[in-house]
């Protein structure tokens, strides 16, 4: 009863003062931001949102508004008067009034309404997601539309918000040039095939006219290396950050047709030490960035996704990534005590079995895997010349959970190996380009690239990487 009279009196006297002919524009608020007011000053503002929750009593109204730039919601409290009639959870609404310092303990201020506006109604008994409802992840994902109003993927598209912006921060403080490489494309840079060609939607071809609409196949693009290779020839250092595609057809948690790479390529580099280094640094920096950042959304994963991270991720910050040549993870593989669905035997690739072995093997530790097998890798990687098996100097960063994060290697910068291997393939006159690139002016460079919504899955727990990002595309599924 004490609070109520308490309120009340509040509510009174913000209703009660008689107002300027021409009052002044209450100040708009972001939900953060007036969350963040450590001394209220009882100034006019105004917030705008949605309802999170509603609960009338007979003398006072409380609502929770919440505006997207926070997990925590703001309570409103208000004249039961005031509730416009058609206010309901999921509404959209302006609430104007006064904040005030708040007497619960879990916050620090609340808005004591003297307006009400409502902005948009909803019908409740459509509404896909339910009052004071954690809905899982899979019910949420039959509705892309909707599904960014939970908190669930609320806390996840900002913490891949402030990622993103870590990540940039990272490439520009180690003074890398950000590049827009083509999303359109006449490589297939990992030379797999899994690659959507592109054609316009009409196609009237006059005779002998190409039948191509830039005179050769064009493709979306799989990684931005190569073209990032081409810049490394002028200014040393370079990364892109955008959406890459691969049209592999599978259903699986862990593939999709569109997704997003962080690719970075540096010359005067000889050694993967130093590519590992960034790779490192790079996942580490942004993981630290996020966790200042994002404390609470963060905190909603490891509480309710994937309980028991916390300490994990601890365990990889703190702790150097592990280095193992690719030959000694075969051996550890061979001696394991359990049964492998894909045997391990030098000259295969690793199976995420594989990957996830190594890693538990290491006691939970990111390990570097390095010089694979030569045939298993593509053309531009370097040949190290050994013996008695062959290898290039590549490397993939394999983390708890997920496996393979990061692929990476020395490019073959000696024009008679590179010239080679691609007569021998057959690709000689289609990479011409790229073979220019190491005759005039060429350095030893190398670069690597990581999946960025696998990164997220990493440092959250989400099991479906169809989880990872707004709008997921895979097979049989472009909705929006």
């Amino acid at each position: 009863m004490f609070r109520a009279r308490c309120v009340r009196l509040a509510l009174r006297r913000c209703s009660s003062a008689p107002l300027p002919k021409h009052a002044p524009t209450a100040k708009l608020l972001r939900v953060q931001e007036a969350l963040e007011v450590q001394n209220p000053t009882n100034n006019d503002v105004r917030v705008q949102g949605w309802v999170r929750s509603i609960r009338s009593q007979k003398e006072i109204l409380f609502l929770h508004i919440s505006d997207g730039s926070s997990l925590e919601n703001l309570q409103v409290v208000a004249d039961p008067g005031l509730e416009p009639r058609e206010l309901t959870f999921g509404s959209s609404v302006e609430v104007q009034g006064k904040l005030i310092r708040s007497p619960h303990q879990r916050q620090n201020v609340e808005l004591a309404a003297e307006s009400i506006r409502l902005v948009g109604t909803c019908d409740v008994l459509t509404f896909p997601l339910k009052y004071k409802t954690r809905h899982p992840l899979d019910y949420l994902r039959q509705f892309p539309h909707i599904r960014c109003r939970s908190n669930t993927l609320g806390a996840l598209l900002r913490i891949r918000s402030e990622a993103t912006a870590a990540i940039h921060a990272f490439f520009k403080d180690n003074g890398y040039l950000h590049v827009h490489t083509p999303i359109i494309t006449a490589n297939d840079c990992e030379g797999a095939g899994e690659v959507f060609q592109l054609e316009p939607a009409t196609k009237d071809v006059e005779p002998g006219e190409n039948p191509h609409f830039f005179n050769v196949p064009a493709f979306l693009t799989v990684s931005g290396q190569l073209h990032l290779e081409v810049m490394t020839g002028a200014f040393s250092k370079a990364f892109t950050f955008g959406p890459t595609f691969r049209a592999d057809n599978s259903q699986s948690r862990r593939h999709l047709a569109e997704f997003y790479m962080v690719e970075a390529e540096l010359a005067f580099v000889d050694s993967l030490q130093e590519i590992m280094q960034v790779m490192e640094d790079l996942f580490k920096k942004v993981t630290d960035a996020v966790l200042s950042k994002c404390p609470h959304d963060v905190g909603l994963f490891h509480k309710h996704v994937a309980p028991g991270l916390e300490s994990k991720l601890e365990q990889m910050l703190k702790n150097r990534f592990i280095i193992m040549p690719y030959t000694e993870a075969i051996e550890i593989l061979k001696r394991a005590p359990c049964v492998f669905t894909y045997k391990p035997e030098w000259g295969e690739d690793l199976q995420r079995e594989h990957e996830k072995y190594l890693v538990e093997h290491c006691g939970g530790i990111p390990v570097f895997v390095f010089n694979y097998p030569y045939d298993l890798k593509p053309f531009y990687m370097r040949d190290n010349e050994d013996g008695p098996h062959h290898t290039v100097a590549a490397v993939d960063l394999l983390v708890p959970g997920i496996g393979e994060l990061c692929g990476g290697s020395l490019r073959e910068d000696r024009l008679d190996l590179l010239q080679s291997r691609l007569r021998r393939m057959g690709q000689e006159d289609t990479f011409q380009w790229y073979l220019d690139l190491r005759q005039f002016g060429s350095t030893p460079h190398g670069g690597f690239g990581m999946g960025f919504e696998r990164y997220l899955q990493c440092i959250l727990g989400v099991e479906n990487i169809k989880d990872a990002i707004p709008f997921p595309r895979f097979p049989h599924s472009c909705v929006l």
